[in-house]
């Protein structure tokens, strides 16, 4: 566990290095610039520039701009230190000047590397705990993500989930918890991640808690908000196939009765073995394995029931065989239900994922839940086949290129049917951290991660 009492900088199986106190800090950054500069200065004395004193300087620079980042000194980095330094040395007295100069300069960067994230599903339950105390949040179910660490408050009232990498930690989505202790979660989650050497970034924020990201605190620095889409909510009370603007829902819905399509709900962790292994078969048969990609808006631990408060619905053809489903995640007591990854078979019928989140969105309605998320509508302005202007129509042959990891084009036409299109989702930083923000973000979303227990 990670709260605001944690002083002492740790990173498991690490010994770590850090001043505790800013003037200590500073004096120490301060006196390595002054080493650096000296080094440089000396090196063109009395004779030929001596490259390696050169080389030497810029490291010891390099090394003082991590301290100013504060960024922690591991006994891993430190290793890997010393043998650059030791291969710079073979370089050099091998009269391999150019490779030494390389080495012995990129010592500098290699010490002061910054440290990732560790993931904790050891919090699983504290964090359901949580996800059950959240409302209005569509993305909070997302925070049991096995690859995620958590940040909690003193109280444990609310905590924050988020993945470091490159010296950047992304929040995912907004806290869970208690909301009046947002603002103050924010401030000392971001004296939490400077404690690290980490530059804080959010991705996926509501509108709500994008502001208290923008408007910054005593401490922290106000982020910039960039729109990525809206939440897609079904507000379960007031929810129709009536109307002319459901027709297209309404006839996919109706083409799966007529095809003998039938539907169960039940929670994942109550799987009996034969219908996993036939939920199992549809996964591999969609060549997708066990998804183990995405951050901010997925789950994972597909089928295996180790994930709390998860439901799925079936749906079997008119012989019994199960061609499709759907997983979703609870929050609110499971007053709102968000959808994670549908899955679906070649023998499923048209309309199969309509009538499936139709038949939870109905079942929700029984068991009292207000909200049924659809999952998130990304640029929906411009993936609009109507959106007029030949950007929105590069715009949208660019995201064709990543079909292979999410076709959203397809993913939009099946939310606008239900016409719920809601509150705006944001990306959030400081943009002179643009590019390893970004790389952050991509990475932690399309590049496969291992389940954690």
């Amino acid at each position: 566990m990670q709260n605001s009492k944690s002083t002492p900088m740790t990173v498991p199986g690490l010994r770590v290095y850090r001043p505790e106190s800013p003037a200590a800090r500073m004096a120490l950054v301060g006196a390595t610039v002054v080493v650096g500069l000296v080094l440089m200065w000396m090196a063109g004395r009395s004779g030929p520039v001596r490259t390696w004193m050169v080389a030497a300087g810029i490291a010891v620079l390099l090394v003082a701009r991590g301290l100013h980042l504060r960024r922690p000194v591991t006994m891993t980095h430190s290793v890997a230190a010393v043998l650059f330094v030791a291969a710079a040395d073979v370089a050099y007295t091998s009269a391999h000047s150019t490779p030494g100069f390389l080495l012995l300069v990129a010592t500098g960067p290699v010490l002061m590397l910054p440290v990732r994230s560790v993931p904790q599903p050891e919090d699983r339950a504290r964090v359901f705990s949580l996800i059950q105390q959240t409302t209005d949040d569509p993305l909070s179910p997302f925070a049991l993500n096995s690859a995620k660490s958590y940040y909690f408050n003193a109280s444990g009232t609310a905590a924050i989930a988020y993945r470091a990498r490159s010296g950047i930690a992304v929040v995912s989505g907004d806290p869970i918890g208690n909301a009046l202790e947002f603002g103050a979660l924010l401030d000392e989650f971001s004296e939490f991640a400077a404690e690290r050497g980490w530059r804080v970034a959010v991705l996926g924020a509501g509108e709500r808690v994008a502001r208290l990201w923008e408007i910054g605190g005593d401490t922290r620095k106000p982020l910039s908000a960039v729109p990525i889409g809206r939440d897609v909510v079904i507000d379960v009370g007031h929810f129709t196939l009536h109307g002319r603007k459901f027709r297209n829902l309404r006839q996919a819905v109706q083409r799966t009765h007529n095809a003998g399509l039938t539907t169960e709900i039940v929670p994942e962790a109550a799987l009996d073995e034969p219908t996993r292994r036939e939920l199992s078969d549809i996964v591999e048969a969609a060549r997708a394995g066990h998804q183990r990609r995405g951050f901010s808006m997925i789950l994972d631990h597909l089928l295996d029931g180790a994930l709390p408060g998860v439901l799925l619905v079936i749906a079997r053809d008119c012989t019994g065989r199960a061609v499709a489903f759907q997983r979703y995640g609870t929050a609110d007591s499971a007053r709102e239900l968000s959808l994670d990854v549908p899955w679906r078979g070649d023998g499923a019928p048209n309309g199969t994922d309509e009538r499936m989140t139709v038949d939870v969105i109905r079942y929700a309605g029984h068991t009292g839940a207000r909200y049924v998320s659809l999952s998130f509508a990304a640029f929906p302005e411009l993936l609009d086949p109507d959106a007029p202007g030949a950007g929105a129509w590069l715009f949208r042959r660019v995201l064709h290129l990543g079909d292979v990891l999410i076709s959203l084009e397809s993913l939009y036409r099946y939310l606008g049917k239900f016409h719920s299109t809601g509150n705006r989702r944001y990306v959030l930083l400081r943009f002179r951290y643009l590019l390893p923000v970004a790389f952050a973000c991509l990475t932690f979303e399309f590049v496969p991660h291992r389940e954690r227990a």
